[in-house]
């Protein structure tokens, strides 16, 4: 795979950045084909991206600089419809993992974490699920394809994962047989509640760690830039907070941020970047 000069994450040096060299892999994934209301997904990845170029490198909370491990930005995907795109990120996902790198995948709707989760899962033969979300994504099928981006954690179900879902604040009646409500931590639940992090832990089996991170899990006002936007969502140090005890308590093997649709305003564009470089601190720092 050769250096990809022109839209690399973090702006990073050859040095910083070559496959052959590098420990993290970002797989950006532009696709938008089955979203429901606002499109345009597809411009998310080359947005974070962009925004990454603008990051300071070093890490405060964790007095880390997690580009020294090297972070190599793959070829987009890019495909026509939902199963050949699943199909597509599946076989990427496998090539990375038996690299020896750490995939990062970037979205694109939320349909992307289906064939990365399920490579990720058959590689290690078997993982767990941190799902981030405003919504269930538990449908079986939905406008005619089970690989939309509403069925998502329905098809992690299908896989075997064990899943913890957070923040979740909308469903459909047709999800409600598929929801685990034990593992699902409501966001008016979490608000006000002094130990919930905690419980998300306990709830998240022992061993590896797939996260699953949908930006409509923050709250509208920090991030505005979603394809399905919802009220009362969760905030930037609850969300990293949760990521960093993940990170100390479970092996983290890759994750994915996806769902941000670009809108003029940069600052939902930096938030994404700096939360996929955040996680990489927390993941290679402790």
């Amino acid at each position: 795979m050769e250096y990809n000069a022109s839209r690399n994450f973090n702006g990073l040096p050859e040095k910083h950045s070559l496959y052959s060299t590098s420990r993290i892999a970002i797989l950006p994934v532009p696709f938008d084909g089955t979203s429901t209301w606002i499109k345009g997904a597809d411009k998310g990845p080359s947005a974070i991206i962009e925004a990454s170029q603008n990051l300071e490198l070093y890490d405060i909370e964790t007095g880390s600089e997690v580009f020294r491990k090297g972070i190599y930005t793959g070829k987009e995907i890019k495909a026509s419809g939902p199963d050949e795109m699943v199909g597509a990120v599946y076989k990427e996902v496998g090539k990375l993992l038996e690299d020896e790198k750490f995939p990062v995948i970037i979205g694109g709707e939320h349909s992307v974490s289906i064939g990365a989760v399920r490579a990720v899962n058959e590689f290690h033969g078997g993982i767990s699920v941190l799902h981030l979300d405003a919504h269930s994504d538990m449908r079986d099928i939905y406008e005619g394809s089970p690989n939309n981006h509403a069925c998502v954690m329905a098809r992690v179900k299908e896989m075997g994962c064990r899943y913890v879902s957070v923040g979740i604040r909308s469903s459909d009646t047709s999800e409600l047989k598929n929801i685990e409500r034990d593992r699902t931590f409501y966001a008016e639940n979490i608000y006000g509640s002094g130990d919930w992090m905690e419980k998300v832990i306990d709830s998240l089996p022992e061993g590896r760690v797939y996260i699953t991170i949908d930006l409509d899990v923050f709250d509208i006002g920090l991030m505005p830039s979603t394809g399905t936007p919802e009220p009362g969502g969760l905030d930037w140090y609850q969300v990293t907070g949760l990521l960093r005890r993940v990170a100390e308590n479970r092996e983290i093997v890759a994750f994915d941020v996806v769902e941000l649709c670009p809108s003029g305003n940069k600052a939902p564009d930096f938030l994404a970047a700096k939360l996929i470089y955040k996680l990489l601190s927390y993941i290679f720092r402790i």
